[in-house]
């Protein structure tokens, strides 16, 4: 089951936020997620820095994860699609 799938399911979705802290995706991914999740940003107006307030992360860190330089943990991309104003689904698309 892909991740994104998970997603149309709470109750997977609570147990995959308690239960796995970290999946692992692959580079192209990673890539696509981090595009996304710069284009929704930016989109909102929102400097890398401001989400990382928003997120109680580094602005490095969001840097990271914009460029597929890090597998972001999956607490932290619901942190982001809240701060966001989007669906988690939305990061993934």
């Amino acid at each position: 089951m892909a991740i994104f799938e998970v997603f149309d399911k709470p109750d997977l979705v609570e147990n995959y936020n308690k239960k796995i802290h970290n999946f692992y995706m692959a580079k192209s991914d990673l890539k696509k997620l981090g595009k996304n999740i710069k284009f929704l940003r930016k989109s909102k107006n929102l400097s890398q820095e401001k989400l990382a307030e928003l997120i109680s992360r580094s602005r490095n860190y969001v840097g990271m994860i914009e460029r597929a330089e890090v597998n972001t943990p999956v607490d932290t991309l619901f942190d982001i699609a809240k701060a966001l104003h989007s669906d988690i689904k939305e990061l993934f698309s």
